[in-house]
């Protein structure tokens, strides 16, 4: 694989870097996430400005076209400022679900929108019992007229709150843990029966409990087929666990250079504590493995960008997932040990990016899940 980037990705990197350094200073981000809404209608403008919200989006649609390798490359800067807007559901997850998904004239309405920063999507599969289950769907759709009547809950929609519009995953046929039975949804946030509980996240972040009470839709609604839904929801589940993954290597990378820079000024017994080697070895080790996931997140973004082999993209995303939710976790504790007590402090940036890594390492999945995941991958191929 070519890791190498090209011109343009360079100048987009440069650009979100920028956007990160003048926007989301730790004093500025820990204000925003203390607010009512805890995101910036003039920062998710400045990325719609950027282009950024777009990069997912095909030209044809009034996108850039560009693919899950570029959308990485966003993350990674966007984690290492905390970013609090909801570019991945939107703009990974929303703009993925409509090109692949949705009927012709829902996709010519609704991806224009989403590039432009007038639409926002949040994605809800998860429920209460089903842990990362990905076909365990209890929220049940049923036929009414021409369209779905939909009934169920749903937990820790990121964002959720600050959506236009929410994918929602539900049963059509089948029983509970079935992967055939399963269709995607389209539904607005503010239609009749939907109901939210929103609330802040450990991380300064936000996310809510969605509640359907017979939420009537059209079949302009559905995403992907009917009662097929598992393979669309799979691949949207894959492209999450490597976006989160993307954005993982940017918050390590900056607990990293924080961590680095602390040692090199904190003295004791008369010197700076990065002279002692075994703390120049965890801190070494700190930086090992988050390169290490940088390798699998974009080798991972690759597969999903450029790859025809279900089988492999899930492999991928799997690995990929596996190794960041170990290496933020391992990667977060060393950062904290590193600083002592400040770390743990809530006006040091170096405890936010704890917080926020330790969101991560469950998002999409942990490790154990990915892992299991994998040794299915072994096991069908023998």
């Amino acid at each position: 694989m070519d890791f190498s980037l090209s011109d343009e990705q360079q100048l987009l990197i440069e650009s979100v870097e920028r956007f990160v350094r003048n926007e989301y200073a730790f004093d500025a981000r820990r204000k925003l996430s203390e607010t009512e809404d805890g995101i910036s209608a003039r920062n998710w403008g400045t990325l719609a400005d950027m282009g950024l919200l777009a990069v997912m989006v095909p030209e044809d649609q009034g996108g850039i076209g560009g693919s899950m390798v570029d959308a990485a490359l966003i993350l990674e800067r966007l984690g290492g400022g905390l970013v609090l807007e909801p570019f991945m559901p939107t703009a990974v997850l929303g703009a993925r679900a409509l090109t692949v998904g949705a009927a012709a004239d829902v996709r010519d309405d609704l991806l224009g929108r989403v590039a432009e920063g007038a639409l926002k999507i949040a994605f809800a599969h998860y429920e209460p019992r089903g842990r990362y289950n990905r076909t365990r769907v209890t929220t049940k759709a049923e036929r009414s007229g021409e369209g779905f009547t939909l009934s169920g809950v749903k937990a820790v929609a990121r964002n959720a709150q600050h959506a236009d519009k929410i994918i929602v995953s539900a049963r059509t046929a089948g029983a509970e843990r079935d992967a055939d039975g399963i269709t995607l949804f389209l539904i607005d946030r503010d239609a009749d029966g939907v109901s939210l509980r929103g609330y802040r996240t450990v991380d300064g972040g936000r996310a809510a409990d969605v509640t359907l009470t017979n939420v009537a839709v059209g079949a302009d609604a559905v995403l992907g087929e009917v009662d097929g839904g598992a393979g669309l929801l799979s691949d949207l589940l894959d492209h999450g666990a490597v976006a989160v993954s993307a954005e993982a290597i940017g918050a390590m990378k900056a607990l990293h250079t924080l961590t680095v820079d602390y040692l090199k000024t904190r003295e004791q017994f008369g010197v700076a504590i990065a002279n002692f080697q075994v703390l120049q070895h965890a801190a070494v080790d700190m930086m090992n493995h988050f390169e290490q996931s940088r390798s699998l997140a974009y080798a991972a973004a690759m597969a999903l960008a450029e790859s025809d082999d279900d089988a492999q993209r899930a492999r991928a995303a799997a690995a990929c997932k596996a190794h960041a939710s170990r290496s933020a976790r391992l990667v977060g504790q060393a950062g904290i040990q590193l600083h002592g007590g400040i770390g743990m402090t809530e006006e040091y940036a170096g405890g936010h990016y704890f917080k926020r890594l330790t969101m991560i390492e469950g998002e999409f999945g942990d490790r154990d899940h990915h892992l299991d995941r994998m040794v299915g991958f072994i096991r069908s191929a023998a």
